[in-house]
C-alpha cells in the first residue's frame, strides 16, 4: 500500500489524540507477511498488524471479495471505528478497493 496504510501510520498519533486507543490493521495474508509489511512500513507503537490468514474475521463482517488475480479471497479495503466491542462506524470503498472513505485522514471520529 502506497497510500492506505502509510496514512495511519503518519497519522497515529493525531488520531490517538482523539481517544484511540489503538489502530489496527487486519489483512487477509499470513502473520509472516503482515510482520513483513509492517517492517517495511515502520508501523511499529503505531499500527498494529493483524493476519486473517483464512479470512474468518473478514467473512464474519461480510468484507470478502474474490480477487484472483491477487490470490483469491481478500478483504474489501475499509476503515472502522469499535467503541466498547461495538462497531460504531464503518466505511467500505465502494468498489472495495477505492481509497475514498478509508482514508485516515476521512476517519471521523466521534
Amino acid at each position: 500500500s502506497q497510500t492506505h496504510l502509510p496514512g495511519y501510520v503518519s497519522d497515529a498519533q493525531s488520531i490517538k489524540d482523539k481517544g484511540i486507543s489503538e489502530i489496527i490493521c487486519v489483512s487477509v495474508n499470513d502473520p509472516f507477511v503482515m510482520a513483513a509489511w509492517g517492517k517495511d512500513q515502520k508501523t511499529e507503537g503505531k499500527v498494529r498488524m493483524l493476519a486473517d490468514p483464512s479470512a474468518e474475521f473478514t467473512k464474519a463482517l461480510d468484507l470478502a471479495t474474490d480477487l484472483p488475480p491477487l490470490g483469491g479471497i481478500r478483504s474489501k479495503r475499509y476503515s472502522m471505528l469499535i467503541d466498547n466491542c461495538v462497531i460504531s462506524s464503518i466505511n467500505v470503498e465502494p468498489d472495495g478497493t477505492g481509497l475514498s472513505c478509508s482514508l485516515a485522514k476521512n476517519l471521523k471520529v466521534v
